[in-house]
């Protein structure tokens, strides 16, 4: 079952159009992520599905109850969706209990008592309540929004890059509390955020946009693996593209036969490999295989990003390089004339 369904959904300020035709569908209780660049309408459509803008055209209905189409729209605080900022926008007059129990109905000791519950969910101590939110950290702001959001009982959950503002260690303990947190409630989350790694990590579903556009959705795996154009192989990650003669399910290109997922297309294409498939090893001359030379080593601990240099048949430097993942403990230096192989197939892009 579908919890929110978005139809054709378009939106233009002045002459930008900032949505067109947007149609995407969120089952109940999952995690969706939208994903995109600076300017993709990401962020309008989430204010959209709040309530805070309304379409041009299109319609949006959230557990078979529409909240907004062409001849009317429910206001943002009858729809029933929390949303969590990306500055936690607490109230600074107020104490963190206050702030959790704004707009509660219950009064007396079951509204204390319930602040505390939501205090409890999301890891914050109870001698906390009696704070001001400058007396808090980054991620204890957040996990007091998200309690507000929640007190609320929301049927969506709304997300507006939240733990951008936090530090690395912190932002995926947070992630994970929350992930956790609206799952175990099963309440339907979608969550905005630029982080690739991020979206990746935290989605079911993951929907790419780009310049006001829906390009792609679906699992984060197929999405990666599989992306359907050269930009959104390139967002979500290192790839490595180029250009390849296809037949019989075997792409000819400078790292020699690489097997793809052509559905019996034949013909010129452009293929994309993810670094980690690239396999390197010790050269070892007058063997059959691609060869290439280290000419960057990026050493980032238990991982190492090397950019190589493929070399024809006769040892010359092609000019093309290509980015590979290593291990960090056993990764070739600068200058080490390499092997390479490839694991698994290769994704053919723009295929007809």
């Amino acid at each position: 079952m579908n919890a929110l369904e978005l139809i054709s959904l378009s939106k233009s300020f002045g002459a930008q159009k900032a949505l067109d035709n947007i149609c995407l569908t969120v089952p109940t209780g999952s995690r969706t992520v939208i994903v995109g660049p600076s300017g993709s309408g990401k962020t309008t459509l989430l204010r959209m599905i709040a309530g805070f803008e309304f379409p041009d055209a299109g319609s949006l209905t959230l557990n078979g109850q529409v909240l907004v189409d062409n001849s009317h729209a429910v206001p943002a605080y009858q729809r029933q969706i929390g949303y969590v900022p990306q500055d936690g926008a607490l109230f600074p007059h107020m104490t963190v209990a206050a702030n959790i129990g704004f707009g509660l109905a219950l009064t007396g000791a079951a509204r204390n008592e319930r602040i505390a519950q939501l205090m409890d969910s999301v890891a914050l101590d109870a001698n906390m309540a009696g704070r001001w939110p400058h007396e808090l950290s980054g991620g204890q702001q957040q996990r007091v929004a998200l309690a507000r959001a929640l007190a609320q009982q929301p049927r969506l959950m709304l997300l507006d890059e939240p733990f951008s503002a936090l530090d690395t260690g912190l932002r995926s303990a947070m992630r994970k509390m929350v992930a956790r947190l609206l799952e175990g409630a099963g309440v339907t989350t979608i969550l905005v955020t630029h982080d690739q790694g991020e979206a990746l990590s935290f989605a079911d579903q993951l929907a790419v946009m780009r310049a006001g556009r829906l390009v792609q959705s679906g699992h984060p795996m197929d999405l990666y693996r599989y992306p359907d154009d050269e930009q959104t192989a390139h967002f979500l990650g290192e790839a490595v593209v180029m250009p390849a003669r296809i037949e019989s399910g075997v792409a000819h290109c400078d790292l020699g036969p690489v097997p793809v997922n052509s559905n019996g297309f034949i013909g010129d294409a452009q293929i994309m490999l993810r670094p980690e498939q690239l396999q390197v090893s010790d050269a070892v001359i007058g063997t059959q295989g691609c060869h290439a030379v280290v000419t960057e080593r990026d050493f980032a601990g238990n991982t190492c990003t090397l950019t190589v240099e493929l070399c024809s048949a006769t040892q010359q430097r092609s000019g093309r390089s290509l980015l590979v993942r290593s291990s960090g403990m056993h990764a070739p230096s600068a200058g080490s004339a390499v092997q390479l192989s490839v694991l698994g197939a290769a994704h053919v892009l723009d295929m007809p």
